[in-house]
């Protein structure tokens, strides 16, 4: 068994960004009164879903206008809006620079490292923590929760060299969701938590992509195909109107890319209340309607119609593809139908790519169960934050600052019960 004979303790479960502020928040604090913060992660080094999101260039928030940036929330928008005021993208930045990490913001306005790496601001950080008396142990997967008579928590780990034990007079939970599980986000805490009666809304994915049925012929030919510069709309079941334009990819189960993304959560919740979901796609949206009608509608002599519509209006290869897969072949004589297809071609989607294949997750402990310092209500003193939390957001640096903003806010609220009169109140 392990304890702090001379001071208290805290325990950080999850060595991803928010886990990592936790610890931050904590020991960098004035008068934290000498706390020893000790995180632990199950794989063999922290950080590791951290690293593999950044390697096409290393996206950590966005500069968009405050309301719009708290917007790509959704419902979730209240319970998290005082986390992000209080640690928002400019203190990110700012958190960054203290880091010796500038940034720039890209054409998109995404917000990105100067060298749109990961690795070192992550060695930055993890040199900074060290320094600051954060103790690192890995390859420790959290298997046990208890609370002891005195209030403290009897934390049980599997080991490589076997189970430990840890008392801890506070503990943060920063486990992540339950996707990329071979990165550590593997949501076993569920069943750890439901056990301990803390209502988890079941994790589903988010920012995934979706099978469609595509044609042999489609598959063998297109996949790994871009469909560019397109437009891509949805009505969600409460007469929402979803739009957003951008690219998407083909790929052999059906369609995956930022596009699909950004629609993902809608989509997904159409599929699960009905079964399908139709996503309407402007192959076309230079172009109105009327336009693209009085192109296809032109005499065309010899011509094939896919010589045509490339000639008029540069449809080819993978698009052309998309409206012969979602066109009945009849139709291709009805210059009305095939005018209205380039615009709006509707585009079936079965069903949401596994959890696991998903850049995030959606679900996870609901906000109901927790105070406003993120402490859970029937465990005093177990703090949880990031992705863990029942929230979702679009890539962009939404979810790697809610990450950071609730890691934040949960070393802070440990502080804050610790430094108060009789912690185990």
């Amino acid at each position: 068994m392990d304890s702090q004979p001379d001071g208290r303790t805290v325990a950080i479960i999850g060595g991803g960004p928010a886990g990592l502020m936790a610890a931050e928040a904590i020991s960098l604090a004035q008068g934290n009164g000498g706390l020893q913060i000790d995180l632990y992660d199950a794989m063999p080094s922290v950080g590791r879903k951290f690293l593999i999101a950044g390697k096409g260039g290393m996206n950590i928030t966005h500069s968009e206008p405050a309301a719009t940036f708290r917007a790509r929330y959704a419902a979730r928008q209240n319970r998290l809006t005082p986390l992000l005021d209080a640690f928002g993208p400019d203190a990110v930045c700012e958190w960054m620079r203290g880091l010796g990490i500038e940034t720039f913001i890209g054409s998109s306005g995404r917000v990105f490292p100067a060298d749109m790496k990961a690795a070192p601001l992550l060695r930055a950080w993890l040199h900074r923590l060290r320094a600051a008396g954060v103790r690192l142990h890995v390859r420790h997967r959290w298997c046990a929760i208890k609370r002891q008579e005195n209030g403290n928590w009897s934390l049980g780990f599997a080991t490589p060299d076997g189970e430990r034990e840890v008392i801890a007079d506070a503990v943060v939970l920063a486990l992540g969701g339950g996707s990329w599980a071979k990165l550590g986000s593997d949501g076993r805490w569920v069943a750890l938590l439901e056990q301990a009666g803390v209502a988890v809304a079941p994790l589903r994915p988010s920012n995934c992509g979706f099978d469609v049925g595509w044609s042999a012929h489609l598959r063998e030919r297109f996949v790994g195909q871009p469909v560019k510069t397109i437009t891509a709309s949805f009505t969600d079941t409460n007469g929402i109107e979803h739009r957003q334009q951008g690219e998407f990819v083909i790929t052999d189960y059906g369609v995956e890319g930022g596009l699909i993304y950004a629609l993902s959560a809608p989509l997904r919740d159409a599929i699960e209340n009905s079964g399908g979901a139709t996503l309407s796609v402007d192959l076309l949206p230079a172009y109105d309607l009327s336009r693209v009608l009085e192109e296809v509608a032109r005499p065309r002599g010899s011509r094939s119609l896919s010589t045509h519509l490339h000639s008029r209006l540069g449809i080819k290869g993978v698009k052309a593809a998309l409206l012969h897969e979602c066109l009945a072949r009849e139709d291709f004589s009805d210059a009305v139908k095939v005018a209205a297809a380039i615009k709006t071609l509707p585009l079936r989607l079965v069903a949401p790519r596994p959890l696991d294949e998903a850049i995030s997750s959606a679900g996870g402990i609901v906000f109901e169960a927790l105070d406003a310092r993120l402490m859970v209500k029937t465990m005093p003193g177990v703090f949880c934050a990031g992705e863990m939390l029942d929230w979702e957001a679009p890539t962009g640096g939404y979810l790697l600052t809610a990450c950071l903003a609730s890691g934040r806010a949960a070393g802070l609220g440990v502080l804050s019960r610790l430094q108060s009169s009789g912690h185990n109140s």
